[in-house]
């Protein structure tokens, strides 16, 4: 009986496009800068090389707009939001750029050359800037 529960859910999970976000192992997130981290001067030009070639435009990949802060929040096509303003360890987006779960690394590892993953130090403020509440500053 439970397998048929299980098969019925993860059934309806995917006819309904129902994706859940991963997270890695939490303990893998490192602490952010210790400094009043600004989106406009210290996140937005890293997602601007890195993340918007892809997550933007008519057909941005995973349905993910990088455009503006509050679409970055939101997340794309999990419907769950990709930013916890005010907690970098659960924001999906951290585990991603810190390769914690597998074949979601962002940027995709096959893309690299072309879209350099972000430094330790970029995404130490990244990991502040959510911390600190993921504000359009």
């Amino acid at each position: 009986m439970k397998l048929k529960v299980l098969i019925a859910t993860i059934a309806f999970g995917f006819a309904a496009g129902t994706v859940v976000a991963e997270l890695g192992d939490e303990s893998k997130v490192p602490a952010g800068a210790k400094k009043r981290v600004s989106y406009q001067k210290d996140i937005k030009p890293v997602f601007e090389k890195s993340c918007l070639k892809c997550h933007s435009g008519n057909r941005p990949k995973a349905k993910y707009m990088m455009d503006t802060v509050a679409n970055i929040i939101k997340g794309g096509s999990s419907d769950e939001a990709a930013i916890i303003p005010g907690n970098a360890k659960k924001s999906p987006i951290v585990h991603y750029c810190l390769d914690l779960v597998e074949d979601l690394e962002m940027p995709p590892t096959s893309k690299r050359e072309k879209y350099p993953q972000m430094t330790k130090a970029q995404i130490a403020d990244m990991i502040a800037w959510i911390d600190q509440g993921a504000k359009d500053n």
